[in-house]
């Protein structure tokens, strides 16, 4: 009793913040923002500035429970307490009797006229009616209770009798021997496989597109050209090791070239899109090198004090009011034409999501080619130990230099899309975050994993649009759960792996192998 007593009061400190934490999201009435969200997942969203049905708050903070009183049983389960799912019950069950005390208290106050909103502006008699499920004060705060503690304490059941973890190991594993059998790894290894799913893959690119709408294909063309960054950002940091903070400028460069040389204003230049993408391209990669001669002795915080500097020149002048007749000043270049080919306008979000399809494609079919060519191992060995590398005969500053070029041909193939695209840029749009969120999207997606750079992007700028249901809140939630990633999985959401030098298989001499070392005269009788 004694253990059953450890897992319960272990249950009951792990519920103390988890219960302020769910106080906190209701008093700024992030309760109904996510029960707004789960209403839309299943069709039943609410019209604008109406609160979604109130089943749909409870099942809010259910999930909330279900999710505290799993974690505290697997982590009871770990400790090796015997029933541990007490504290699973434990701490689900005090969020929900502070939830609950919260209603009947607040509740009974507003049926006697008080009022909280000077104070608590969330705190609105619908938004209370809401929170009571539409019930007495003290009916609406027994069914939350109740709901909580059961769904915490029956989820920490659950976890601890049917054992999920066991049940998952024998599912992978025989996901391993099924994965790596002399029939699946002949099809893997097969041309007409990979033919196969390459044209799956372009049929899903082609059509995917149409289905999606204007919308959609605008939030997606974003998380592409943010592809393009981190992969010529990944190419500076992730492989090189050069921490580069004005990483934007490249972007800034390629962006305004398109926008000067194919804008009615303020040149009236209209040389074309594809010459504009060629000579964006090139005069990024020149700024590269240009700007990496000076800073080749500078690593670590250094180098990136000096590019961030660049950045922030960039867009200085850029928004000078001395240059306004050279790039548009503050007011930006309006009206950028964009791309025809064989008479094909893409001036719509869904014509251009091809486009910008085409690019990212050879971006990673180059980033991929480089990374596994000897360019991309010098790169690693500079990233590792730039002077044992030198002592290698790795000519470190041609490399880096390459490194630099790249990544800002990258940014500027990034920020003409973007211009072309938008049909406008300005200043605002090459602010310091850009660089920011670029390397937070290397990170967060693994540093020098192309996958990661891909997966990175979808997480950094394509979940924010998906969170926009809710609201004031959508950059709470997700930093939230960017917190909660990297405490999760820290070395990003996919990591590069480590290169295999031999099969498993060779590493283990052969039986007949094994018997000529033991009788090495055998065949001599």
């Amino acid at each position: 009793m004694k253990h059953s007593n450890s897992a319960f009061k272990n249950g009951l400190r792990a519920g103390e913040p988890f219960t302020i934490i769910v106080m906190f999201l209701i008093l700024i009435g992030f309760n109904s923002s996510g029960a707004a969200m789960l209403a839309r997942i299943v069709g039943k969203a609410p019209r604008s500035g109406q609160l979604p049905p109130v089943a749909f708050g409870l099942v809010f903070l259910v999930l909330l429970a279900i999710w505290q009183g799993i974690s505290v049983t697997s982590k009871a389960k770990r400790q090796n307490l015997p029933h541990p799912w007490l504290g699973g019950l434990a701490s689900a069950g005090l969020a929900g009797l502070a939830v609950g005390a919260f209603i009947l208290v607040f509740g009974t106050l507003y049926q006697n006229g008080a009022d909280f909103r000077q104070t608590l502006y969330a705190l609105s008699p619908n938004y209370v009616q809401f929170l009571e499920m539409q019930m007495a004060p003290a009916s609406g705060a027994a069914l939350v209770f109740a709901a909580m503690l059961l769904s915490g304490g029956l989820f920490g059941f659950a976890v601890d009798k049917l054992q999920p973890g066991r049940a998952w190991k024998v599912v992978s594993e025989k996901w391993d021997l099924l994965f790596n059998s002399n029939v699946v790894r002949s099809v893997r290894v097969s041309r007409y496989f990979k033919f196969g799913l390459y044209a799956v893959l372009v049929l899903i690119c082609f059509f995917v597109p149409r289905m999606w709408g204007s919308y959609w294909n605008y939030v997606f063309g974003l998380v592409g050209i943010y592809v393009l960054l981190g992969l010529g950002l990944n190419i500076i940091v992730g492989l090189s090791g050069q921490l580069v903070l004005g990483y934007v400028a490249f972007f800034a460069i390629g962006a305004y070239t398109v926008a000067l040389l194919n804008a009615p204003f303020p040149h009236n230049l209209m040389w074309g899109f594809w010459i504009a993408v060629v000579i964006g391209i090139v005069l990024a990669a020149i700024s590269g090198i240009l700007i990496g001669l000076p800073i080749m002795r500078l690593r670590g915080d250094y180098l990136a004090i000096v590019t961030l500097g660049f950045g922030e020149i960039i867009r200085v002048l850029l928004k000078s009011d001395l240059l306004t007749n050279f790039t548009g000043g503050p007011r930006g270049i309006q009206d950028i034409k964009g791309p025809i080919l064989f008479g094909i306008s893409f001036s719509s979000d869904v014509d251009f999501m091809y486009l910008i399809l085409l690019a990212v494609a050879l971006a990673i079919f180059i980033a991929y080619r480089l990374q596994n060519s000897r360019v991309g191992r010098s790169w690693i060995a500079i990233r590792e130990d730039e002077t044992v590398a030198q002592a290698s005969g790795v000519n470190t500053t041609q490399y880096k230099l390459l490194a630099l070029a790249l990544g800002a041909a990258f940014a500027g193939l990034g920020g003409v899309l973007f211009a072309a695209r938008n049909q406008f840029t300005g200043p605002e749009d090459h602010v310091m975050m850009v660089s920011i969120n670029v390397l937070c999207q290397v990170i967060v997606g693994g540093m020098g994993s192309i996958p990661g750079v891909v997966l990175g992007a979808f997480a950094l700028k394509g979940l924010p649009e998906i969170l926009r249901d809710l609201e004031n809140y959508r950059l709470l939630a997700f930093g939230a759960l960017l917190v909660i990633m990297m405490i999760v999985r820290p070395q990003g959401l996919w990591p590069i792996g480590r290169p295999v030098l031999e099969r498993k298989d060779q590493d283990k001499p052969s039986a007949s192998a094994v018997e000529k070392k033991e009788d090495p005269h055998g065949d001599l009788s």
